[in-house]
């Protein structure tokens, strides 16, 4: 399963003690894959700095980056520009078109737009909602 996750989302699921660590562990133990772009793995950098600390950050990226399931899609060469109210959020919409992802996992209300987008297609999931999904998922592929 491919996903595209909102910086939002990474930002809750990377600490130990937290409720949604299980994304996160799933990236890491290789459950799903994540695609990302440049430009995303720049905004992760800087808002894991932000919210924890810089050296935090740089820990994160280079877990990631090293991880065989992490799905670099550089350079992206078409843009949809799907999402009006917030521009920034634009580069994760593309990113999972050209990545062919199952999933966006966000939190984020601009994101809504695209369920009135009959094309190009994504999912968007909400983080809580996504756990269920996993779980049904890894059950499917066990068997």
């Amino acid at each position: 399963m491919r996903l595209i996750v909102d910086t939002n989302c990474l930002l809750v699921s990377v600490p130990r003690r937290s409720p949604y660590r299980w994304l996160y562990d799933a990236i890491l133990i290789g459950r799903v894959e994540l695609a990302v772009t440049t430009e995303i793995l720049l905004e992760y950098e800087e808002q894991l700095g932000l919210f924890y600390a810089p050296d935090y950050a740089e820990y994160i990226l280079a877990t990631l980056t090293n991880l065989p399931n992490i799905i670099q899609v550089n350079p992206l060469h078409f843009y949809w520009l799907l999402i009006e109210n917030d521009p920034d959020d634009n580069k994760f919409v593309d990113t999972a078109i050209a990545a062919n992802a199952d999933y966006i996992i966000t939190n984020d209300r601009h994101y809504q737009i695209l369920q009135k987008v009959s094309f190009p297609t994504a999912t968007v999931v909400r983080l809580d909602d996504f756990q269920s999904i996993l779980a049904a998922f890894s059950t499917t592929t066990k068997s």
